[in-house]
């Protein structure tokens, strides 16, 4: 079967399938290729951020439930699993009931600039295409270790969600957000939970006072962390995992019942066969784009987690706004334009950022002023029960702007978006510290911490 359609669109999240829709709805003809149909809606819905943070919240209320750990721990996965079903079927629904929009399950590759082959297994054929976007995400990187291979008992962040046994033990590869995530959730559940990592301490990107009150807190879920250490085999049987690794020179095993591997992420880009189209890839293997997400070839676009840019399912759907802009003849909005980024990572408690940091403010040149506060001095964090934490925000003491904040703390995946808002309008850091919030809040907090800045 081989035919032309206006456009064609590889991958089915969350750029990808807004896309689809705004060309479906302007009467373009539109073939949405998934290679997977349990991947409708994309990494974040399916084996991202929705049935992590959903385990996450089963983990946190796992303290008020009168069932054993198995039981409980199973009956969240199964919700878990539930939910990501009706948010997969709705996910395909919507987009394959525009008129204009055709959904078709196969890999996608391509045989030149212009024209896509479709293999769905049985069938393989060929695609037409006037323009091309490309939004294939990243997958789990499986380091290259004497039997590190997923399968009964080793998982990546994706295969573990779905692990219906209760797991009495468990050892993490990887100590960046992922890992920690993951270790957070496991540890509630009532698992025991083992962090090895080649590094000498917890997230080193951030400050050390920062990392500090993260290693402190994961110490107090009874996590144990084991930094300079490196794996140096795996033995993966029906019932347990042995590890054996070395740390600070001695050789040493761990026998779990799971090994979940944390090492990061790799764009999704070899099945597509890039060299084909003439499409190039940096050294990294993301796909090369401009400030309006097109690749060297004008009419082939990268959006998304392939592209190279920061791995958040908002951040992809921003690139849909890029990209719309572009095509509607304006192009207005590109990347240059594109607003400060803030993240969450749902530790142990919710860790959240946006700007920079002041080690990275300082080395940047700026003129700094720093203020901390410790989430033992929110009143709204005793009566949520969770008091680890700490509040940081770093000032451009030349202009009073804020650079940058760390909100390690619960509920900060919220109020963290108040100070992106601040930085956005480029108003003083003294708007936060006289702002009049409501109480008892996390957000009050704000007060005390921009008003204390020197």
């Amino acid at each position: 079967m081989n035919r032309k359609v206006d456009n064609i669109i590889i991958g089915f999240g969350k750029a990808g399938k807004t896309l689809a829709n705004y060309l479906g709805n302007k009467g373009e003809k539109t073939v949405l290729v998934e290679k997977s149909s349990n991947m409708y809606g994309g990494t974040c819905i399916n084996v991202g951020c929705i049935p992590s943070k959903f385990l996450a919240t089963c983990a946190d209320r796992k303290a008020y439930s009168n069932a054993d750990n198995k039981a409980y721990y199973k009956d969240s996965v199964v919700g878990k699993k539930n939910l990501i079903a009706k948010l997969n079927k709705a996910n395909y629904d919507k987009v394959e009931s525009n008129e204009n929009v055709e959904v078709l399950d196969g890999t996608a590759s391509f045989k030149d600039d212009h024209t896509i082959i479709v293999d769905n297994g049985s069938d393989s054929y060929e695609i037409f295409a006037e323009k091309i976007f490309i939004n294939t995400g990243t997958r789990p990187f499986i380091p290259d270790v004497k039997g590190l291979e997923v399968g009964n008992r080793i998982h990546t962040s994706e295969t573990l969600m779905n692990l219906e046994e209760f797991p009495e033990t468990l050892a993490i590869l990887g100590s960046g957000f992922i890992g920690l995530e993951f270790a957070a959730t496991y540890a509630k559940f009532g698992t025991k939970v083992t962090i090895i990592d080649n590094g000498d301490r917890l997230l080193p990107r951030e400050d050390d006072d920062v990392a500090e009150v993260v290693y402190e807190s994961y110490k107090s879920l009874g996590v144990d962390i084991l930094f300079n250490s490196e794996i140096n085999h795996v033995e993966q049987s029906d019932e347990k995992v042995l590890i054996s690794y070395t740390e600070n020179g001695d050789i040493k095993e761990l026998k779990v019942d799971a090994l979940l591997v944390a090492t990061g992420r790799r764009a999704n880009a070899l099945e597509l066969h890039l060299e084909n189209a003439g499409v190039e890839v940096s050294e990294r293997g993301f796909i090369n784009v401009n400030d309006h997400l097109q690749t060297n070839k004008p009419h082939i676009f990268a959006m998304g987690d392939i592209n190279g840019g920061p791995q958040f399912t908002y951040v992809s759907l921003d690139d849909y706004r890029i990209v719309k802009s572009y095509l509607d003849g304006d192009g207005s909005y590109s990347r240059k334009e594109r607003q400060g980024i803030a993240f969450s990572a749902f530790l142990h408690p919710t860790f959240s950022k946006v700007g920079l940091g002041e080690k990275d403010a300082r080395e940047k040149g700026y003129n700094v002023r720093v203020s901390k506060l410790p989430v033992t001095a929110i009143p709204k964090a005793k009566i949520l029960g969770n008091q680890a934490g700490i509040y940081k925000a770093v000032v451009d003491a030349d202009t009073d702007q804020i650079l940058g904040a760390v909100l390690f703390g619960e509920e900060s995946h919220e109020v963290i978006n108040i100070v992106v808002t601040a930085m956005i309008a480029k108003q003083p850091y003294t708007v936060l510290a006289n702002q009049i919030f409501t109480h008892p809040t996390m957000a009050e907090a704000l007060n005390d911490l921009f008003g204390s800045v020197k």
